[in-house]
């Protein structure tokens, strides 16, 4: 059985690339070796590693200001046709012209936020591809009970590393919860882009 590191998919056979994800697959070799200390730290693949680009829609689908940009370009949509409706009719343009210029606000607000965490996501997705691999710590693991998606809130985990001679600091969300290697104190790898420390990702992504 081979289990997908970033989404815990498990497949009977082996494949390049997770289908639920898009993150490579661990080789059969690496699947069937005996099981490691448990204070080994998993070893990333060499970079560039196949990390699909669908990846960075898994991202954003844990990611609280993505959701609520969502929530915002769906009222955007609904005030912008009741007010582009009303308009249309002279006796009722004094009513729909707020309501179609607060349907552009806000449809406006929130695909601009959108395109604003897309880009972060398609940066920790380069992060899984190219990023180079350094030990860090967790330092804090917390739930957000302010979004909810299908039922479930989104973990929000916190870690420290060192890359250049400097701390730094980053933070993965995950609608898994996060397992023992996961807790505060636990030694995990880290990616981060040598061009820019601050963009960073735990290794496997939780």
């Amino acid at each position: 059985m081979i289990i997908c590191p970033w989404c815990g998919t498990t497949y009977l056979d082996f494949q390049s690339n997770c289908k639920n994800c898009g993150g490579p697959l661990p080789a059969i070799a690496e699947t069937a070796a005996p099981s490691v200390s448990t204070e080994s730290l998993p070893t990333p693949p060499p970079a560039p590693r196949p990390i699909s680009d669908k990846y960075i829609w898994r991202l954003l689908l844990t990611d609280g200001w993505a959701i609520f940009a969502s929530v915002f370009v769906l009222l955007g949509v609904i005030f912008g046709m009741v007010g582009a409706g009303l308009t249309i009719g002279i006796i009722t343009a004094f009513v729909g012209i707020p309501i179609l210029l607060l349907g552009i606000a806000f449809l406006g607000a929130g695909v601009g936020v959108i395109i604003w965490r897309y880009q972060g996501a398609q940066k920790v997705v380069n992060v899984l591809r190219d990023g180079e691999a350094t030990h860090g710590q967790v330092v804090e693991v917390q739930e957000d009970y302010s979004v909810s998606i299908d039922g479930r809130h989104p973990w929000g985990i916190r870690y420290q590393f060192q890359a250049g001679g400097q701390d730094h600091e980053g933070k993965v969300t995950t609608l898994n919860q996060p397992g023992s290697q996961l807790q505060v104190g636990k030694a995990i790898c880290v990616l981060y882009l040598s061009t820019d420390a601050k963009w960073s990702s735990i290794y496997p992504h939780p």
